[in-house]
């Protein structure tokens, strides 16, 4: 069976760090997933909105990635509302273990934040939510 490929939004001012980790699981033998590993490097200006939607029209799911920060991050919220508008499935991850993890501004009231283990991911990955 193919793995998923799952694109990650994720506060790139403060969690890199998580996405590396998220890269790391990708690699595991036991992996349901692939990252596409598009992360866009850029200012939130100009036309990456549209090179988001290329690269979430492009992928099975959507992984977004909650630390401190996130309800502050407009390139995570405007990704999240891109994954909603494609209908592309998309889960929200605990990324830090202290402190309060943020939904994304544009994420649903009914959307939980998912502790992140190796098992609560595989279920994820395979559409359990």
């Amino acid at each position: 069976m193919a793995a998923t490929r799952v694109y990650v939004s994720f506060d790139f001012d403060n969690d890199d760090d998580l996405k590396t980790f998220l890269i790391g699981q990708a690699k595991k033998p036991d992996s349901p997933f692939e990252v596409a590993d598009w992360s866009l490097k850029e200012a939130v200006t100009g036309d990456w909105k549209k090179k988001a939607r290329q690269r979430i029209r492009a992928v099975g799911q959507v992984a977004v990635i909650c630390g401190h920060y996130t309800d502050k991050a407009s390139g995570v919220a405007a990704e999240v509302r891109i994954a909603q508008e494609e209908e592309k499935p998309y889960f929200l991850l605990e990324g830090r273990a202290k402190g309060t993890p943020r939904k994304p501004k544009s994420a649903l009231s009914t959307d939980k934040i998912y502790e992140w283990t190796w098992p609560n991911l595989k279920k994820l990955i395979a559409g359990a939510r």
